[in-house]
């Protein structure tokens, strides 16, 4: 998951409170220093935590209750909100239309993974529907120009790339031209600091030459809160529309990078969570801190599944979604992850699970998903649709003809019912507006409470 050591603190900091016999202001203080502290530790700008705290203290003390909802409710909705907008609070529009030609510019420091970032990004977007091509103007770096083209074909979109040329705007140039009739061409260009004066002027000339409607800058987060700094330095010298922040994964710096972009107002469109070329995300901020604070996110893993282009039948997508799914369902979602070995990117997004397993455990729950997919294989037709028939003579058959044991089975079940009921919570709150739908009334937390 991405941020992991930061998720896990702010979630045992929630579960505190949730645990605690009574909320007062010696708890929401408590609260506040578990948060300061996960925030410094994932190297979070002093300053920037210092102003999140005083907010949090402030809203969570004085603020009049709303109708219906507990101070305990209270609290946790006021750390989630500001949370929110810290990062970011509303997601960058994709702006990409069908049809309509985009040309995207992407800059970035010398290895910040501008490369890999612009061949996930062709993927994102082909997964969407779009016409997509590559054009490598990087005319500095040896091995660039092969490394595109590998990329390209494995994501199986067009490329266009000059071996041994030095003329980048040239290059992008002849490569629009080659291009034409897409709906979105990437150009990735030489990675170049903010200091380098020469190579800030061939990045404007190209700029100006191509007149791309969009220039992203490509940020690696393990470089922390410098990286607020270096999206200022780009933005000044081409405006930048927006921010792909790579390398997000198992960054220990990657909460001082997320704020510190965050903060200089540039819109994070995109994140890297992986080595992949599959491994990118929408950056939707709500989203993201559902999932830091372990709630889960059950469209994600619908949308995962359909990223890995195999058949899911159009009633578990509509179950789903009604909040209405069946174990029937949960095995369709399963063997599409599995197929493309993304089991832990799946078990990432499950509630609790991130927090609730220790982290030398997690990696192994791909084997226990295994499990999970021969109990279901075992399951008969009847079984599959209606769960709730499940008793102890079945679950021994079961657990016999899996090769599993009984707890095993028993996992399966306590693990579905918990997706079940909280989907239904989300279909039953989404009528209430995005608040309501993440820390409202009526949300039962996907961990245990007292």
């Amino acid at each position: 998951m991405v941020l992991k050591g930061l998720g896990r603190s702010l979630y045992e900091a929630i579960r505190r409170v949730f645990r605690a016999p009574a909320v007062d202001e010696a708890l929401v203080n408590e609260l506040v220093r578990d948060i300061q502290r996960a925030l410094l530790q994932a190297d979070v700008n002093v300053r920037l935590v210092l102003a999140l705290s005083d907010r949090i203290r402030e809203r969570a003390l004085k603020e009049e209750l709303p109708p219906g909802i507990s101070r305990r409710e209270h609290v946790i909705k006021v750390v989630y909100d500001e949370l929110v907008k810290f990062v970011g609070e509303e997601p960058a529009e994709l702006g990409i239309r069908p049809g309509q030609r985009k040309i995207i510019m992407l800059v970035g420091l010398q290895g910040s993974g501008k490369t890999t970032s612009a061949a996930k990004l062709a993927y994102f977007l082909k997964q969407k529907g779009l016409k997509v091509g590559l054009i490598c103007a990087d005319t500095y770096r040896p091995a660039a120009y092969d490394q595109l083209k590998h990329l390209a074909e494995e994501v199986g979109v067009p490329f266009y790339g000059e071996p041994g040329s030095k003329d980048p705007v040239g290059i992008a140039l002849r490569g629009l031209k080659e291009l034409s009739g897409l709906d979105v061409i990437i150009v990735d260009t030489a990675g170049r600091h903010k200091d380098e004066e020469a190579l800030m002027e061939e990045m404007k000339a190209l700029a100006s030459a191509i007149k791309p409607d969009e220039v992203m800058l490509v940020i690696d987060a393990t470089i922390g809160q410098q990286a607020g700094a270096q999206a200022r330095a780009f933005h000044e010298a081409t405006p930048v529309g927006s921010i792909f922040l790579a390398k997000l994964d198992g960054s220990a710096r990657g909460g001082g990078a997320l704020s510190a972009v965050a903060a200089t107002g540039a819109r994070i469109k995109f994140i890297g969570v992986g080595e992949k070329v599959e491994d990118i995300e929408y950056f939707v901020p709500a989203k993201f801190i559902s999932r830091l604070l372990g709630i889960g996110d059950l469209e994600a893993i619908v949308r995962r599944v359909k990223e890995a282009e195999r058949e899911i039948p159009e009633k578990a997508i509509e179950a789903i979604a009604r909040g209405k799914f069946t174990l029937y369902e949960l095995r369709e979602l399963l063997r599409g992850m599995g197929r493309r070995g993304r089991l832990s990117k799946l078990l990432g997004l499950l509630p609790r699970l991130p927090y609730e397993v220790p982290e030398e455990a997690f990696e192994e729950m791909e084997v226990k998903v295994k499990r999970w997919l021969a109990i279901m294989d075992s399951m008969t037709p009847e079984e599959l649709e209606n769960p709730r028939i499940l008793n102890a003579s079945r679950i021994r058959r079961i657990a016999r003809g899996s090769g599993t044991s009984e707890r095993d089975v028993r996992d399966l079940i306590k693990y579905y019912n918990m997706m079940r009921k909280m989907s239904k919570q989300l279909k039953k709150l989404r009528r209430k507006g995005p608040l309501a739908l993440r820390l409202g009334k009526g949300m039962k937390w996907p961990f245990k409470v007292g």
